[in-house]
């Protein structure tokens, strides 16, 4: 089962947990593929079976608003049935934006992998690996 793991990062600690991810993923036999939310191909629903998102809280708790706001807002109405995990980073806030994020791809239609990850600031590189591992059993 192929995956998807698509990402904005701004500092780099979000990019730090795609990696990671990717990690465990691989660590279990997964086929993974990597994109910056800039990189993902047009096809990218057609072509995966289940997707790990990234975005840190921007703003007022937010999806960050430029590239991974609309990249989100178009592929979301494809996600019914998909598996999708959530993950991102962020400096201050409670995680209302993972929340928010979580019920909002719930309502789409998709198999939300646990709550999401978050990590404030640096993330944790053994937790990241672990969240992937538990995806590939998803």
């Amino acid at each position: 089962m192929a995956t998807a793991i698509i990402y904005w990062s701004g500092t780099g600690n979000t990019e730090a947990m795609a990696q990671a991810i990717e990690e465990g993923l691989g660590s279990k036999g997964a086929e993974v593929e990597v994109f910056s939310v800039d990189e993902a191909p047009g096809d990218l629903l057609d072509n995966y079976e289940r997707f790990a998102f990234g975005c840190p809280s921007m703003g007022d708790e937010v999806l960050e608003e430029d590239e991974f706001e609309p990249f989100f807002s178009k592929i979301e109405g494809g996600l019914a049935g998909k598996k999708v995990a959530l993950f991102g980073s962020y400096g201050w806030g409670n995680g209302e934006w993972m929340d928010d994020w979580r019920a909002r791809t719930e309502a789409a239609g998709a198999l939300v992998f646990e709550e999401g990850l978050i990590q404030q600031e640096a993330p944790d590189a053994a937790l990241c690996r672990s969240f992937g591992e538990r995806f590939a059993d998803f």
